[in-house]
């Protein structure tokens, strides 16, 4: 994988259930931050903090036991900022059965030792997946800045 590219791994443990015996969703954005965060500090070199998180998808809930794992890429980058997308697999290791359980859009901002924005490098996509992802992430962003003005 090249550097805007990640994928972690957890194994989802007791601690982490809610009521219904399920993985909890606070316990889920956590992780999915820190992927998020992972994917920003891997790309650009530097520290970079959370701005928003947009459409966190929870599809399918996630099981204890279950062995998850986080698939999160560079999908656009601004001067300082970048949107990092996160596709969430679970695979229970019984049936082994695999499910696309979340899907989200994290912008995480690069900050230096005294917590200013600074640059990033562009990205440069070059597939048509990257394009895409690319393009679509510019959608996205557009809709935020829009927003923002209402």
């Amino acid at each position: 994988m090249d550097k805007s590219q990640t994928e972690m791994n957890i194994l989802v443990t007791p601690e982490m259930a809610n009521f219904s015996g399920k993985m909890h969703g606070g316990a889920m954005l956590k992780v999915l931050d820190e992927v998020a965060f992972t994917t920003a500090i891997q790309y650009c070199g530097n520290y970079a903090v959370t701005l928003s998180v947009d459409q966190v998808l929870f599809k399918n809930p996630v099981e204890i036991g279950e062995f998850v794992t986080f698939l999160a890429s560079v999908n656009y980058t601004g001067r300082t900022s970048m949107e990092v997308g996160i596709k969430v697999i679970a695979k229970n290791l019984k049936e082994q059965v695999v499910r696309h359980t979340h899907s989200c859009f994290f912008t995480m901002v690069a900050v230096d030792e005294q917590g200013h924005a600074i640059a990033v490098p562009p990205l440069k996509p070059s597939t048509e997946l990257t394009k895409r992802r690319y393009n679509d992430a510019l959608r996205r962003r557009q809709q935020r800045i829009d927003n923002q003005k209402k």
